[in-house]
C-alpha cells in the first residue's frame, strides 16, 4: 500500500516562498506519476505540477510556470514555490499513481486528481495579500 505524507505548508505573505515535501512509502512499480494538486475555498481540485519519477516528465499548470519547480529524489518529491501569490492558496495534496508510456504526465496530471489512485491527508498553503 502506497502511503503519502506531506508537510511544509505555511502562512507566508504575496512574494514569499514555500517547499513542501511529499514522503513515499510502499512503491512496488518502476515509475510513477507523483502530482500536487490543490483544493482553494470554491473553485473544483487542480493539478498544479506532476513529475514521473521513472521518466523524469514534468507538467505544470499554465497560473505556477516560471514561479514553482518539482523535483524527486530518494522517494520524496518537492514542490519549491516562489513568488507566491493570494490565488496559490488552498490545500495542497500529494497524490500518486503508477505510471507508463501509455499515457502523458500531462493528461494525468490535468485530470483533476480522477487519475490517482493514492493521496495524502494535505497540507494547507496561505498566501496574504
Amino acid at each position: 500500500e502506497v502511503q503519502l505524507v506531506e508537510s511544509g505548508g505555511g502562512l507566508v505573505q504575496t512574494g514569499g516562498s514555500l517547499r513542501l515535501s511529499c514522503a513515499a512509502s510502499g512503491f512496488v512499480f518502476d515509475d510513477y506519476a507523483i502530482g500536487w494538486f490543490r483544493l482553494a475555498p470554491g473553485k473544483e481540485r487542480e493539478g498544479v505540477s506532476c513529475i514521473s519519477t521513472g521518466m523524469g516528465t514534468i507538467y505544470f499548470v499554465d497560473s505556477v510556470k516560471g514561479r514553482f519547480t518539482i523535483s524527486h529524489r530518494r522517494r520524496t518529491t518537492y514542490l519549491q514555490m516562489n513568488n507566491l501569490k493570494p490565488e496559490d492558496t488552498g490545500v495542497y495534496y500529494c497524490a500518486s499513481r503508477p505510471f507508463s508510456w501509455r499515457t502523458t504526465i500531462a493528461k494525468v496530471c490535468s485530470s483533476g486528481g480522477t487519475e490517482f489512485d493514492s493521496w495524502g491527508r494535505g497540507t494547507q498553503v496561505t498566501v496574504s495579500s
